[in-house]
């Protein structure tokens, strides 16, 4: 069974051991994972990586979701996950034009709570773009492990020869066609049969999801993808009377002007943060204007990161006291707040003393 890792991800060498061409602007990368190593890589269907490199003296992270499924009790020999071109991007230009076979990247040990442990019942999904990739990871497992389980995806692309995984989809349909319901949308051409082409937005989810399946009987939503679209679904969910705590997000990409207006409160004077990682807690003065996690970060190399935007949740610490101000926060699910979690990336001392548990 997949499990999740420890509460800190480390990065390891490993060799990719494929790179296979998805469309003409995306790629699938594998990694092989080393027998000594293969614990310390086993994943919850869901979960992602991140890979690192050095640009020009500086370290670039990017996080992509594992697609294979989480199979293997004792951990996988091969790791697989999506990337898709960004333009302008540090990483995915790399991976589309230069990552070759028995090359070695810097992966990091997988993380994300974007996840579905097997278990029975009728669930859901809507996804834009590269937002299939943890999906794929999390239906496949899914109805491989557990026999009283059903899925219904509904996914949105532009055209048919820029969707992603669209074989590994189709035989998830030859293989399970009476638990496996498909719904593809094309925003940018027409289809002959099925649904008519255009955006997936809130009005249009709000009429075609009770058409499609039973609502209020699903056990659990995923949605992932560009923020306009997850949001928008979630809008659609709740005026449907889906419980929130039903509803499972991941942002793939955060457009400019989604993105809150930066805070204008100064960092209090001689403000300070205490950290604990590993069981090892120290106490630093925090700069003005700076993220905690890059007080931590000057202290202890080790504190774990990867987008250091707001959305992949890797630095998520526990809040033990002070206030804090966020940025911004696409990670976090309002529960995980609620309960005094924050994004270390993204999160300024709003009291001269803070306080953050990286282990809990």
């Amino acid at each position: 069974m997949a499990a999740k890792p420890g509460p800190h991800a480390r990065f390891h060498r490993l060799r990719v051991a494929a790179v296979d061409r998805l469309t003409d602007d995306s790629v699938a990368l594998t990694f092989d994972v080393p027998a000594e190593l293969r614990a310390d890589y086993r994943y919850s269907p869901g979960q992602h990586l991140a890979l690192r490199r050095d640009v020009d003296g500086t370290e670039v992270r990017r996080t992509y979701s594992v697609c294979s499924p989480a199979l293997d009790p004792d951990g996988p020999e091969r790791l697989r996950v999506g990337v898709r071109m960004v333009e302008g991007g540090a990483f995915s230009p790399y991976a589309q034009k230069e990552i070759a076979v028995d090359d070695v990247l810097d992966v990091m040990t997988p993380a994300g709570r974007f996840t579905l442990d097997p278990r029975p019942g009728h669930y859901a999904a809507i996804v834009g773009g590269s937002g299939i990739t943890p999906v794929l990871s999390i239906v496949s497992t899914l109805l491989a492990r557990e026999p009283n389980a059903r899925f219904c995806l509904i996914r949105s692309d532009r055209t048919a020869a820029s969707t992603m995984f669209l074989d590994e989809v189709a035989d998830l349909k030859d293989r399970w066609p009476t638990r496996f319901q498909l719904v593809t949308v094309f925003s940018r051409e027409e289809q002959q049969a099925g649904v008519v082409t255009g955006r997936l937005d809130e009005e249009r989810l709000t009429h075609l999801l009770p058409a499609l399946l039973p609502v209020a009987r699903i056990a659990g939503w995923f949605l992932c993808g560009p923020f306009g679209l997850v949001q928008g679904a979630e809008r659609a969910l709740r005026s449907l009377g889906v419980r929130r705590t039903r509803i499972h997000e991941e942002i793939f990409h955060v457009d400019d002007g989604t993105s809150p207006p930066a805070p204008t409160a100064a960092t209090p004077a001689h403000s300070t943060v205490t950290a604990t990682l590993d069981g090892r807690s120290g106490t630093w003065p925090v700069e003005d204007g700076e993220p905690l996690l890059d007080t931590v970060l000057r202290n202890r190399a080790d504190a774990p990161y990867a987008c250091r935007g707001g959305v992949c949740g890797t630095c998520r610490a526990f809040l033990v006291s002070g206030e804090v101000r966020m940025d911004r926060n696409f990670a976090l699910e309002p529960e995980e707040t609620e309960a005094g979690y924050v994004l270390a990336c993204q999160s300024h001392p709003a009291t001269e003393k803070v306080e953050l548990d990286f282990d809990r």
